[in-house]
């Protein structure tokens, strides 16, 4: 069994304005609230450098406690989905995203609920481009239509897992025989990861096992894990499995623990091709889920190259 390994170090200088503070909830849309870390300093770690990185990819947001007035003071409800590159320079805080979005609460945005929805949604697409430095696809409905089933936007909201599950994909804790295996690194090891031939040329792996913490609260953060990996080379499951657990006591920005998945996979096996997708369960009205890939065909979401990019529904 691999030694315990010594945490990594990591400098939160940058993102304690509001990290392990007391916060003023403003009344009114103040966009100073947002804060933005260098993806550079969780890559350099891992020997990533963001004008070399061996993927593409996205991180989407779900925002689900969005709120605004209209210009007579009633209330709108509705849900956010951002997306935004992995090779921009930056990542929003997700504290300060929540402070940011809590600003409209009480601010006027409209006439009618749907021109408050899309002041909003216009708002956060400036905001979110000028701070990260990139193009940000926002979108925002009302929870009405996100929740329809009979809407085209019930492919594009939400259904993340149950689009993916629809594949072949393993639950490794589920599918193989471990009741008598050891389970006791809780720090990232990826000497825990076995290689082997592969019998198919691709396998499809998920777990929904994983657990890592906030960089700098501490709090925990729970999430599934998609693997898919197609070459000669493959893993032993249940090694991946241990692998995935060995998270369970780092402290890392989501969007990172994606990234190391992917780079240990990629070093280790050196497949032909490989995606992760970490999807995290929501915490203080946010879910992130990162996702990494080899070729940019084997995304589930994908920005248009137009003005306004598209989130395009995953392929069945």
């Amino acid at each position: 069994m691999a030694a315990k390994k010594k945490k990594t170090e990591l400098d939160n200088s940058r993102i304690s304005k509001h990290l392990g503070q007391s916060s003023e909830y403003k009344s009114s849309y103040d966009p100073s609230l947002l804060v933005r870390e260098p993806r550079q300093s969780n890559r350099t770690h891992l020997g990533l450098e963001d004008e070399d990185l061996p993927f593409v990819g996205y991180d989407t947001w779900n925002a689900y406690e969005v709120s605004g007035l209209t210009n007579f003071g009633l209330p709108v409800v509705g849900i956010a989905k951002i997306v935004y590159p992995c090779d921009s320079k930056y990542i929003v805080e997700s504290k300060s995203h929540k402070l940011y979005f809590n600003t409209f609460n009480m601010t006027k945005l409209g006439d009618t609920a749907q021109e408050v929805l899309n002041e909003i949604s216009a708002r956060v697409t400036k905001d979110l481009s000028e701070l990260l430095e990139c193009s940000v696809r926002v979108t925002v409905a009302s929870n009405e239509y996100v929740l329809s089933e009979n809407t085209s936007a019930y492919t594009e909201w939400g259904h993340d897992q149950k689009l993916l599950r629809q594949r072949s994909y393993i639950t490794l804790e589920e599918e193989y025989p471990i009741d008598n295996v050891e389970f006791s690194v809780y720090n990232e090891t990826p000497e825990l990861l076995e290689v082997l031939d592969s019998e198919v040329r691709d396998v499809y792996y998920h777990s929904a096992l994983l657990k890592s913490n906030c960089r700098v609260t501490s709090q925990p953060d729970w999430g599934d894990v998609y693997i898919h990996m197609s070459g000669p080379k493959t893993v032993d499951p249940i090694s991946l499995l241990q692998y995935i657990i060995s998270f369970r006591d780092e402290c890392h920005f989501h969007e990172e623990i994606c990234e190391t998945i992917y780079k240990r996979l990629l070093d280790i096996v050196q497949p032909e091709a490989l995606v992760v997708r970490c999807l995290y369960a929501r915490r203080g009205g946010l879910d992130i889920n990162p996702e990494r890939a080899s070729h940019k065909s084997l995304l589930h979401y994908t920005l248009s190259d137009s003005s306004v990019p598209h989130i395009k529904t995953p392929k069945q």
